[in-house]
């Protein structure tokens, strides 16, 4: 099917107080493997790309962008791309003509003045291009540039300072910090459901789950529930392609990396139809 934008996505799982999850591509396996659990779960998805993936690529955003643009074509269900965690201001300019839809601008390391301004200006400027925006209020954690636990007193994210910040920015959806973090690898993270139904009525526009892997999946719908709409995942696909590599590996001297990414993919596609059970009802 042909790319959708993540703003559809997005607001029709708003209009039906559900979720739309967005999960972190490095790989072409990673890209097949997600859409191959979208198509068996019957739902949609966001393909979303972070400065670290480009970085990976040498920098190039384009191939794997055309890449992603081709698997969406094959799918079977609604797929859009989002560009994740941009911090450079020159990856953010080089979005739209590689096809993405929305970016994450994520000035959320940087005193809420110097975020705010950057973010606003951006959005300006992506805006003018047709692209959604989505930002950062508060430390979620699990990030280099964000050293901070997510449990420290007062990274959470203030519901009237959230308001004010999308009144001055014009984002279009907003990652809020509310108990979750970056890089889990275990299902431990307990979140702050009343901070997330205030937010929810001081903020007019969707809110963004960061750090969703590390969360239980009673408390992810409960979250969702409770007001969140687009959930990020990146660390459980890595365990499932990783985990999957190494079993295949082990099992075989093959020298053809086939069998173990095709393992990957499989262990990617699994992971992914499961979680769209739980965060796409």
């Amino acid at each position: 099917m042909p790319l959708v934008t993540t703003a559809e996505l997005v607001r029709d799982a708003a209009d039906r107080r559900t979720g739309v999850a967005a999960f972190n591509v490095i790989t072409l396996e990673h890209a097949e493997g997600i859409v191959a659990g979208a198509v068996r779960a019957a739902r949609p998805v966001i393909l979303q790309v972070s400065q670290n993936a480009v970085r990976f690529h040498d920098g190039a955003i384009r191939p794997l962008a055309a890449a992603l643009r081709a698997v969406a074509d094959e799918a079977g269900v609604d797929v859009s791309l989002h560009l994740d965690h941009v911090e450079d201001v020159d990856l953010v300019r080089r979005a739209p003509d590689a096809g993405y839809s929305s970016v994450m601008v994520d000035a959320g390391a940087l005193p809420y003045s110097d975020n705010a301004s950057l973010t606003a200006e951006q959005t300006r400027w992506l805006h003018e291009q047709g692209l959604a925006v989505e930002a950062e209020l508060g430390y979620v954690g699990g990030k280099d540039s964000q050293p901070q636990s997510a449990h420290a007193p007062g990274v959470r994210t203030d519901p009237e300072q959230a308001a004010a910040f999308v009144a001055a920015t014009g984002v279009d959806a907003l990652a809020v910090a509310v108990g979750s973090s970056h890089a889990m690898t275990s299902q431990t993270a307990q979140l702050d459901l009343d901070l997330i139904a205030s937010l929810r009525e001081a903020v007019p526009v969707p809110l963004v789950l960061h750090g969703s892997s590390g969360v239980p999946d009673d408390v992810l719908r409960a979250a969702i529930e409770a007001g969140v709409v687009k959930v990020n995942i990146g660390t459980a696909l890595n365990i499932a392609y990783t985990g999957a590599v190494r079993e295949a590996l082990a099992a075989s001297e093959t020298v053809d990396p086939r069998p173990s990414l095709t393992a990957a993919r499989a262990a990617v596609a699994d992971a992914v139809a499961q979680l769209l059970v739980v965060v796409a009802a």
